[in-house]
């Protein structure tokens, strides 16, 4: 067993990602999601009827690939978002060269982010249960008899288990379910572990798959999912645009691996960035209603953690959900980090093509940015024609933006019951950077 570090030994540390992985609405890897989101091209189609839950209009964003058919067949029965999570944490761990069960497995936790944790087996359960129960006396026999692991596929905690196991990582770890800054929170929190020595290293995965009846019909009851456009369902969603109606739920996984840069220079593994800040607070407004005090107050917490000015930021991947209240709220609070009487950092949201993907959104979009960052290209906001004149940012609209170079990127991740998280990430020297992906 690997010896704890004493107290001499956990000052402060730098923690840097080593390898990233997703299997996403916009693509099955990191490369052809970020080429997908700088291409604009949607992932968002009408739901076929048997997910629309008897809704008109049902919109969806569904995974470039199907998760089982990649899988090997002792996986193909667990929840849909475990199986995501699965593929997205093997893609991050090759992404750094990091072998399985490692000799310091003890200093190596797991922190996943989900929202609606086995929502798929939880509906598939309900909709098997009630059909046999509401059937003919034999169906009714066999209503209550379900699978031995029904609960260890539905509980929250399902991905985090088995990618523990899956590899053998030993260490301190948790499962973060608050909603659409889940794995927001999870990068955040993993990154703190090892900052302050409690770990050297952490797989961060983000994971959500609800497009099932009952989570679309759920979500259409708070009047926040978009209206398709009727000429052109995949640009439905627009965020900071004024004729924005609401976002499309969308699916899939985003994983990273931190490490310190200790650990990583040790085994001679390229940093891609370095996850510098985290900031993190509570409303205490409303349910649903976000706050700017609140947003503000994490963004400034992660500058002050990464030890940056506002004027070090070159881009920020807002939350950017395209409902009414919400991309306003967010407008107001960039204004008030980055100031009013400046130009400030240019700004998009890439929910407008690969949708919200709630638990899984803040490593998806963190990715997204640090991507954004090596290569020099920037994703517009798709759709975005008609700018909201109440949102006084620097909205990167129309076609990406190539930048001669940025240092840092932030990424925002604000959830229903005012939950709050903002990551920060940035460039490490040049000899220690992995080769920049071609745009």
């Amino acid at each position: 067993m690997t010896r704890p570090r004493t107290l001499a030994e956990t000052a402060p540390r730098r923690v840097v990602v080593t390898g990233m992985g997703m299997l996403s609405p916009l693509g099955a890897d990191v490369p052809g999601s970020f080429a997908a989101a700088l291409g604009g091209r949607s992932a968002v189609r009408p739901a076929p009827a048997e997910l629309a839950a008897g809704l008109p209009g049902m919109l969806m964003a569904r995974a470039a690939r199907e998760p089982a058919a990649l899988l090997e067949p002792a996986d193909r029965g667990l929840d849909r978002a475990t199986q995501f999570a699965l593929l997205a944490a093997a893609q991050a761990l090759a992404d750094a060269g990091f072998e399985a069960s490692p000799d310091d497995a003890d200093r190596i936790g797991v922190f996943v982010g989900i929202g609606f944790g086995g929502a798929c087996s939880l509906d598939a359960m309900f909709t098997r249960y009630f059909h046999l129960l509401l059937g003919d006396e034999a169906g009714r026999r066999r209503a209550s008899v379900v699978h031995p692991l029904t609960v260890p596929r539905l509980m929250a905690n399902a991905a985090q288990a088995l990618l523990s196991m899956r590899h053998g990582l030993r260490g301190m770890g948790n499962t973060f379910a608050v909603a659409c800054a889940s794995s927001a929170i999870a990068a955040g929190e993993a990154l703190r572990a090892i900052r302050h020595g409690y770990l050297d290293a952490a797989l961060v995965v983000g994971a959500e798959a609800m497009l099932v009846p009952g989570a679309m019909v759920a979500w259409n009851a708070l009047r926040v999912l978009a209206r398709p456009d009727a000429a052109h369902p995949a640009a439905s969603c627009r965020p900071f645009d004024r004729r924005r109606s609401g976002f499309v739920l969308g699916e899939g996984a985003g994983a990273l691996l931190l490490e310190s840069a200790a650990r990583a220079a040790a085994r001679g593994a390229g940093a891609l960035a370095e996850l510098a800040g985290y900031g993190a607070s509570s409303d205490a407004h409303h349910l649903t209603a976000p706050s700017s005090r609140g947003q503000v107050a994490a963004m400034l917490q992660a500058l002050a953690q990464a030890d940056l000015s506002p004027d070090a930021i070159g881009y920020v991947n807002a939350h950017g959900t395209a409902t009414e209240v919400g991309d306003v709220v967010e407008a107001q609070s960039l204004v008030e980090v980055f100031g009013a009487h400046q130009r400030g950092p240019a700004v998009s949201s890439t929910k407008a093509v690969h949708g919200h993907l709630v638990g899984a959104g803040g490593a998806i979009e963190l990715i997204l940015a640090i991507q954004a960052m090596r290569s020099g290209v920037l994703p517009a906001t798709a759709h975005l024609e008609q700018p909201d004149a109440r949102c006084a940012i620097d909205l990167i609209a129309g076609a990406p933006r190539r930048v001669e170079r940025i240092d840092a990127v932030m990424s925002n991740a604000f959830a229903f019951g005012g939950s709050n998280a903002c990551l920060i990430a940035r460039r490490v020297p040049a000899a220690d950077l992995a080769p920049p992906p071609q745009p």
